[in-house]
């Protein structure tokens, strides 16, 4: 009985192998085949690279930021601008720094509450952003513009704050 065992589980073992063999083989080829295919009737690569890499730049945030209408003056814009662009906002990183200290994914999560109407870099950002945009500005160039001009606003205030 154990003779019989020991012969039955030897062959499913080496049927199983032989089917994880098979399946490494067909995923091998479709991924040689896929690479292919996709380099000779794809979009040119740096247009893939740039598509890619503005969507990286996404930092995931998928909730309905406030109304607009719960706010006054450049507060009231910058929600406004929150529903407009929200592709934008997301794709930048807000220099109040609630990424560290309060987990926000972007400058977007700072409009799905009342965060963003009692920051100032916040609306900042915001307002900065829509009028790049409005101005034809991709994303890639509003991020590195943001990112220039308020780390440095961000790094003063923690150099004023530390004396």
């Amino acid at each position: 009985m154990d003779m019989r065992r020991n012969i039955l589980q030897g062959r499913a073992v080496n049927s199983i192998c032989k089917t994880l063999f098979l399946l490494l083989i067909l995923f091998v080829s479709f991924s040689c085949t896929g690479e292919k295919k996709e380099a000779a009737t794809s979009e040119p690569v740096a247009a893939k690279a740039v598509a890619a890499t503005v969507k990286d730049l996404r930092g995931g945030e998928t909730r309905e930021t406030l109304p607009p209408y719960y706010f006054t003056g450049e507060t009231a814009k910058a929600y406004k601008i929150a529903q407009e662009i929200p592709e934008v906002l997301d794709s930048l990183y807000c220099y109040c720094d609630c990424k560290k200290h309060m987990g926000h994914k972007s400058l977007l999560t700072c409009y799905v509450n009342e965060h963003g109407a009692y920051c100032d870099i916040c609306i900042n950002e915001a307002l900065t952003a829509a009028q790049m945009h409005a101005d034809g500005a991709d994303i890639e160039t509003i991020r590195k513009v943001v990112d220039e001009t308020f780390s440095k606003i961000r790094d003063d205030r923690m150099k004023q704050m530390r004396k």
